[in-house]
């Protein structure tokens, strides 16, 4: 299965989703900046919050806390406007500045590996967005779910990107 999907408005580098086998999911989209830019955006808490969370999705991003290094922790915990909040929270397990951090999603047993990788191309960055989880199972929930709203956040980083 592989999905071109482009937003409204037609953006110049469209968002690719691609299924692999029954447990990995990749998206890839170019962005019009260097790779030390776009990994900005990944690792520093304050560019993070900005894009994260998709403007459509009835959620907010209440805190963000990242420890961007090998064996950093991080957490997210989102909310409705309510008291009850939910969070992600996981461990990266490299971080190489500029060119690829791998994490951990540890907040339930079908958590995926995710791992992002900046490569440049000539000013540009191709970014892929690699998960493996644990069973089909949690693929699919994933694509059901969370995996729905990466096209909407890679739009909203391409904006912040623009910014910087």
């Amino acid at each position: 299965m592989t999905e071109h999907v482009e937003e409204a408005g037609g953006p110049p580098n469209p968002t690719s989703v691609e299924r692999r086998g029954d447990r990995e999911l990749i998206v890839t989209r170019i962005f019009d900046a260097p790779p030390r830019t776009v990994y900005r955006a990944w690792s520093e808490a304050k560019l993070f919050q900005r894009w994260w969370v998709p403007k459509s999705a009835p959620i907010s991003l209440v805190s963000c806390d990242i420890d961007m290094r090998t064996g950093g922790r991080y957490r997210l915990e989102f909310g409705t406007g309510g008291a009850e909040t939910m969070a992600f929270y996981g461990i990266y397990l490299e971080v190489v500045p500029n060119q690829r951090i791998v994490w951990t999603n540890d907040e339930g047993e079908e958590g995926a590996i995710t791992t992002v990788t900046f490569e440049d191309l000539g000013g540009r960055t191709l970014l892929t967005f690699h998960e493996i989880y644990p069973s089909p199972e949690a693929l699919e929930e994933a694509l059901q779910g969370s995996a729905v709203a990466l096209p909407e956040q890679l739009q909203q980083l391409d904006g912040v990107l623009h910014d910087l």
